[in-house]
This record gives C-alpha cells, sequence and structure tokens, in this order.
C-alpha cells in the first residue's frame, strides 16, 4: 500500500512541476483566438513528455532504493556481500564504468540496475536469487545488468519515452482541434467540449500505443544485456543457465520505477505486448545463436 501511496504522490508531484514549469515557460498558451499556436503546443508538449521522463530518470536510484527497501553493501564486511561487490566492480571495470552501489532487497527471484548516470549506476540483486541460483549464475545476473548501465539503457529508454509523450501530447491536441472546429463545426470563440473529449481519450488511445513501442525497444535491449553479460564473463553457458533457472521460478515483482531494469518478467497473452522482457526462451535461443562462446 505504501508503494502504491508512493508512486501515486510521486506522480502529482511530478505532474505539478510539469505544469508549473509550461506556466512559467509561457508555453500552456498554446490556444489563442487565431487557433493553435504550433510553436508553443510544440513546446508544451515537449516539457511534458520530456519532463516527466527525465525528473523519473533523475530520481530513479533513491526511489528504487525506496521501494524496494535495498540496503546497500558496498562497505559491507560480510563475506557473500564481498564477492558481489567484488563481481560488480570487476563488470564494471570490464565495462569501463565507474564502481555501481551495489545493493540486496528482500523479495523473491530478481535483479535490477537503475540510475541517471553510467558512472553513478544502482546494481541490486534479491535474496530470493541469492537463494536460488548457483554463484555462476548470480554473477551472469549481475553482468547482465552490469550491462544495461554501460550499454546507457536507462537514458535510451527515458529518451524514447520522452519522445513517445511528446508525440502524444502534440498528435491529441491537434487532432482535438480539428475534430471541434471541422468535424463538429464548433464556430464559437475558443474551443468546446468536442475539443476535451477528443483529447482525452486520444491521450488514453495513443498513450497505449506509445507504451507498446516502448516495450518493444525495452526488448530488444534486453536481449543485447543478455549478450552483454555473456561477453563480460567470456562465455554464454551461465548466462543461459540463469535464465533457464529463472524460467522455472515464480519472478518477484518489482517496483514500476525498476521494473523494466529487471532481470526478470513473465506476463503472457495480449499483456506480452506491453512486456518489458522477452519470454524466457526466445531470449536462451537467441543467447545460443550468438557469437559467444
Amino acid at each position: 500500500m505504501k508503494r502504491i501511496l508512493l508512486f501515486v504522490v510521486t506522480n502529482f508531484a511530478v505532474m505539478a512541476v510539469l505544469l508549473i514549469a509550461a506556466n512559467l515557460l509561457g508555453v500552456n498558451r498554446y490556444l489563442t483566438a487565431n487557433g493553435l499556436n504550433m510553436g508553443m503546443l510544440l513546446g508544451f508538449a515537449l516539457v511534458m513528455g520530456f519532463g516527466g521522463a527525465l525528473i523519473s530518470l533523475l530520481i530513479s536510484k533513491p526511489m528504487a532504493k525506496w521501494s524496494t527497501r535495498a540496503q546497500v553493501i558496498n562497505d559491507s564486511p560480510d563475506p557473500t556481500h564481498r564477492w558481489i561487490v567484488g563481481t560488480v566492480q570487476g563488470f564494471a571495470q570490464k565495462a569501463g564504468i565507474g564502481m555501481p552501489e551495489v545493493a540486496i532487497f528482500e523479495g523473491a527471484p530478481n535483479a535490477f540496475a537503475t540510475g541517471a548516470f553510467k558512472n553513478s549506476a544502482l546494481v541490486a540483486v534479491s535474496t530470493g536469487l541469492l537463494q536460488t541460483m548457483n554463484r555462476e549464475e548470480v554473477e551472469a545476473v549481475i553482468g547482465h545488468e552490469v550491462a544495461h548501465v554501460a550499454n546507457g539503457d536507462m537514458v535510451t529508454m527515458t529518451l524514447i519515452q520522452g519522445v513517445m509523450n511528446t508525440f502524444v501530447v502534440f498528435l491529441s491536441r491537434v487532432i482535438g482541434y480539428f475534430v471541434d472546429k471541422v468535424v463538429l463545426r464548433n464556430e464559437r470563440d475558443g474551443v468546446g467540449i468536442g475539443y476535451y473529449v477528443t483529447t482525452i481519450v486520444l491521450d488514453i488511445v495513443l498513450g497505449v500505443l506509445a507504451a507498446i513501442i516502448v516495450a518493444w525497444f525495452s526488448r530488444q535491449r534486453e536481449y543485447r544485456a543478455d549478450a552483454g553479460a555473456a561477453q563480460l564473463m567470456g562465455r554464454k553457458q551461465p548466462m543461459i543457465n540463469a535464465l533457464a533457472r529463472l524460467g522455472g521460478l515464480d519472478p518477484g515483482a518489482l517496483p514500476k520505477s525498476v521494473a523494466t531494469m529487471g532481470i526478470n518478467s513473465r506476463p503472457g497473452g495480449l499483456m506480452a505486448l506491453f512486456s518489458s522482457h522477452p519470454p524466457i526462451e526466445d531470449r536462451i535461443a537467441a543467447l545460443q545463436q550468438a557469437a559467444v562462446q
């Protein structure tokens, strides 16, 4: 319940910041007596589209720690913790990135990476993952998460989300204005109910289509991270074994803010279109065909 409340409050706060920013920049005045000011509308769409995505990226680390109750273990003397930190450090050096913060969180088998910058990321693994996998498989999962960081996936996904959001905001208002003035023949000054209804409906419909596109990009990114883990380890079998193990486990649910950077998810049917991760069997097949030994 607390995580849901945090998610709602955070989104309200982000929207409030974006609306204030749009007001200060003057780009929220795109509806004029002469019709749509396309330049202002584009500015408004950019603020609303990229603003939320960028804010979410910048606060991703503290939000991830708070929502999963992850405990940073970089300085922990515990032998298991030292092994995990050492594994992350070795992979980070191979990948040419700064040492991430390393954390453990209570939960079913899963792991994630997050953070706005390559050289100050967070890599976290669950207690369930450590309890159900052998060390080689855990190292493969860690390599997968470090590969996400090295590939700049957090930033890439933010940019893709920002572009999609911008198109949704821009197109829904242009089409809404057309429907109100041309289809419904509203000849009064300003816009009528047709504009607002169409805009709300299109925000939802186009938002769903945008989510499908973003999810597709996310799935391609998972294949690259699997291959990246194999390259960091020097062979692909440990990652294949880890994926096969995950395929037989119930993946722990991650908060929405970090779910796309997790190691696994398992939606089926129509919801597969919105999945941030490909099916395990597809990932294993792709890795088996990879050039890494």
